[in-house]
């Protein structure tokens, strides 16, 4: 018999490894035991050579649907001759490596449970198990246990601690477990908080069918609600929103109804049913009748289909397509605590359909389109993050890039794991920027980066950039400062997206940008590797109309191109 301490590195906390390897052990008749560190997942196993030789295989081949195994350390230790494996009590101490799971589309068991009336969660909002459910939002700390969630305030049922312990349960061990006799549990409220009557989700659905906007609330904050096919109540969401003209998404019931809609290929039908569930851009059907003031002047469509129980239970209950878009006003971040929403969109909102789990951390929808049969991410947010990127090379030290001032994203960086943050969203607003500090903090706690080099945009009025310098002016003693220019980054991380090192001629027509001769640059191409540029053409510089308003309204700099090129001979 030997004895070996197996170290596992990757997302392998809250998606079901603990039970995985509990199960495996018990199969092989290995000894020993498992739990959960701030590092991953530490294995003591316990065999003969060739079982143990068959167990560690097993780790890699069998492992859970949602685990990624990134590495595995073995360390040759003494027997103890005890038999029998456990899973014991998580560590916190030591420096935290662990990786923490997005956040999981519904699973089909879990759905069928929910549809059959004799089961106890039976049309219950919050059911979950291993496989599937929220995790990034709820998190508060690792290792990933109950007491680190957001369900820390809801004690366990007798029924729920029994599906706990049972290793024949699929919900062994599943820290999120919850049923309705231990909540959550959902309500819906007016403007007040006051409750209105009759089951929420069938009540909810009877407001929206009579032209209502509803707030719900969802995984990682707040969608604001209304009949897709009502042109009054579109309209009147986007007047309350104070969305001129910005495509709303749709949630659709299922994928046969999304089909009617939209033109679906193969790769769009596995994004909108797998389990990052984002919204898909999707060209939409021309005969198609849907509210005009969906996609004003717009020939694709966002769709969505049910990605937490919750949004599975409205969908059928209004059976059709609904209206999800983000529950703010206009260039603010997404509401997720419960009074702030109640008072932001109180002007917008005639009803919340809220809960009583907290959300940790507020996330966007994902936004993916799919060229050339491959998913491209446009807005990289609930689903995805906090999944690392893995980089071509190794990072020597801590990175913190702050990122720009639009759409903003943040990213911590250590060794080849990028960790790029969910959608923060322009920084000029108060509440954003409150948002953005308190991501950067959160991402550093749980993967315990601090940086030792903060990389910022060149733009010196950037929030971001005039963060940064704050950093390195005393509030991160000894840290360095390296600025990047814009569009330079832009080619940098299609490098790193795509495993690449440079040098490219890169192309970056994203916009402007402040140039590394102090001017704004705009329409670049670059020779760039990952560590440097080279401007080698770029298209005229024109005057801005408006001045920075020309950066977010592009018809004033076609404007001034026109005149550019015509001067006084304008042709109308």
């Amino acid at each position: 018999m030997v004895r070996v301490r197996i170290h596992v590195e990757g997302i392998v906390q809250g998606v079901g490894f603990r039970p995985f390897v509990y199960t495996l052990a018990g199969e092989l008749a290995v000894s020993g035991f498992v739990r959960n560190t701030a590092a991953g997942v530490v294995i003591e196993a316990e065999a003969q050579p060739a079982t143990l030789t068959a167990f560690t295989d097993a780790l890699r081949s069998r492992a859970p649907a949602l685990a990624r195994i990134d590495a595995l350390r073995f360390e040759p230790i003494p027997g103890t001759g005890v038999a029998g494996f456990e899973i014991e009590l998580s560590q916190a101490d030591g420096p935290r490596r662990t990786l923490i799971s997005p956040d999981t589309a519904t699973c089909a068991d879990c759905l069928a449970e929910m549809a059959d009336p004799d089961d106890r969660r039976y049309r219950y909002p919050f059911t979950n198990c291993t496989n599937c459910g929220p995790r990034f939002t709820i998190v508060t700390g690792v290792p990933y246990d109950r007491p680190a969630t957001t369900m820390a305030g809801f004690p366990m049922c007798a029924e729920c601690r029994r599906e706990y312990g049972d290793p024949a349960d699929r919900r062994f061990h599943a820290q999120p477990l919850c049923c309705p006799a231990c909540g959550p549990t959902l309500r819906l409220v007016d403007a007040t908080g006051a409750d209105l009557p009759g089951d929420p989700v069938e009540a909810t659905a009877d407001l929206l069918r009579s032209g209502s906007v509803v707030a719900v609330k969802g995984l990682g904050g707040y969608h604001l609600a209304v009949d897709a096919g009502s042109e009054d109540a579109v309209a009147t969401l986007r007047s309350r929103k104070h969305r001129e003209d910005k495509p709303f998404a749709v949630l659709m019931p299922s994928l046969a109804a999304a089909r009617l809609w939209c033109d679906i290929d193969p790769a769009a039908a596995a994004l909108l049913t797998g389990h990052r569930r984002p919204i898909v851009l999707l060209p939409r059907h021309p005969d198609v009748l849907v509210a005009a003031a969906l996609a004003p002047g717009n020939d694709h469509v966002g769709v969505l289909l049910p990605y937490t129980p919750l949004h599975q239970l409205l969908a059928q209950a209004v059976d059709g397509p609904i209206v999800l878009t983000s529950g703010n006003v206009s260039d603010e971040p997404i509401a997720y605590l419960d009074d702030d929403a109640r008072t932001r969109l109180a002007g917008i909102a005639d009803a919340f359909m809220c809960h009583d789990r907290p959300i940790r951390m507020r996330t966007d929808d994902s936004v993916v389109r799919v060229v050339r049969g491959r998913p491209q991410p446009v807005r990289r947010s609930r689903g995805y993050a906090p999944e690392p990127i893995t980089l071509p090379l190794d990072c020597s030290r801590a990175v913190l890039a702050v990122g720009a001032e639009l759409k903003n994203t943040f990213c911590l960086a250590r060794g080849r794991q990028a960790f790029v943050s969910h959608h923060i969203g322009d920084l000029e607003n108060y509440e954003t920027m409150r948002s953005f500090l308190d991501g950067i903090a959160h991402f550093g706690m749980l993967f315990d980066i601090v940086p030792e080099v903060v990389a910022y945009d060149l733009h010196p009025e950037y929030l971001s950039t005039k963060h940064a310098l704050q950093l390195g002016d005393g509030e991160l003693p000894g840290v360095e400062l390296v600025g990047v220019q814009h569009h330079h980054a832009h080619i940098a991380s299609c490098l790193a997206d795509n495993g690449e090192l440079g040098p490219v001629i890169g192309v970056a027509y994203d916009g402007t940008g402040y140039g590394c001769d102090g001017t704004l640059w705009g329409g670049e191409i670059l020779l760039a590797d990952l560590a440097d540029c080279r401007r080698l053409a770029h298209l005229a510089p024109v005057a801005l109309p408006g001045g920075a308003a020309a950066i977010r309204a592009p018809w004033r700099m076609a404007a001034a191109y026109l005149q550019a090129a015509y001067g006084e001979d304008l042709p109308p």
